[in-house]
């Protein structure tokens, strides 16, 4: 246990953004795999659920949780998943 102020308070604040950012993880992989579902099952809503994921990993992105290129990377890999399993 930390005996300086500061470093006390530094600890409360990772432990909030480490929680918040849990729950962004969570949620994109959440989103991402009911796009996943969506597409295999050839439901109509598949673009609409791969806009809300790539929504979300964007905002992840802007509030400093996701690294602009894992965004970028992830993305790609979705977005081209999904277009495989509509083709096929």
């Amino acid at each position: 246990m930390a005996n300086i102020k500061s470093q006390i308070k530094r600890n409360r604040q990772n432990e909030k953004r480490r929680l918040r950012n849990r729950q962004v993880r969570a949620e994109i992989r959440t989103r991402t795999r009911s796009v996943i579902e969506a597409a295999e099952a050839g439901a109509d809503d598949t673009d609409a659920k791969l806009r809300s994921a790539i929504k979300r990993i964007d905002k992840a992105v802007s509030k400093g949780t996701m690294h602009k290129n894992t965004a970028a990377r992830t993305k790609s890999r979705l977005v081209r998943q999904v277009r495989e399993l509509q083709s096929s």
